[in-house]
């Protein structure tokens, strides 16, 4: 199984269950996501509750809560939003953190695409989720999550230079 960390932090924000397509140029990796229901399992093992002395529950929380896959296995965590002016600020800042952590032709492939992948997300600012790592780090790599038009589950945007691929 390979995961993919956050270069800047180390958190796992991804991993090879969930098929990425590269889009604008490399530079950013989607994901589709899942609703899913989590908590609760009704196992029923067929014995006769009504034979049984008290037949009541017996505190077991039956709670089931719907969360998106992708969100739920990495324990992503929900960032506030951004507005144009903070999410330039913030992309300067990544590719200020990123690129010396890159190789030579990593280093290039980035910095010529990512102005094109910014171009791509700034129209979309008001229709992302924002999300980082488990570890909430203030230099964390943003993952975007929205809803495509139409779609009930939501789609995953990742840098994929921002990621390194751990086997584990």
């Amino acid at each position: 199984m390979l995961v993919y960390q956050d270069l800047l932090t180390g958190d796992e924000l991804l991993s090879d269950s969930f098929p990425y397509k590269e889009i604008e140029n490399g530079i950013l990796w989607e994901v589709e996501g899942k609703w899913t229901t989590v908590g609760a399992v009704d196992v029923n093992i067929g014995a006769n509750p009504s034979a049984e002395e008290g037949g009541e529950d017996e505190g077991v929380d039956d709670t089931t809560q719907k969360v998106v896959d992708i969100v739920d296995t990495f324990r992503l965590q929900e960032q506030p939003t951004y507005d144009k002016k903070g999410f330039i600020a913030y992309i300067k800042k990544y590719i200020k953190l990123l690129t010396p952590k890159l190789n030579e032709e990593d280093q290039a492939a980035f910095k010529k695409g990512i102005e094109g992948a910014t171009k791509f997300l700034l129209p979309k600012l008001n229709d992302f989720q924002f999300f980082v790592g488990e570890g909430m780090h203030d230099d964390s790599t943003l993952v975007f999550a929205y809803y495509k038009e139409g779609a009930t589950n939501p789609t995953f945007l990742y840098f994929g230079h921002g990621l390194k691929e751990v086997k584990c």
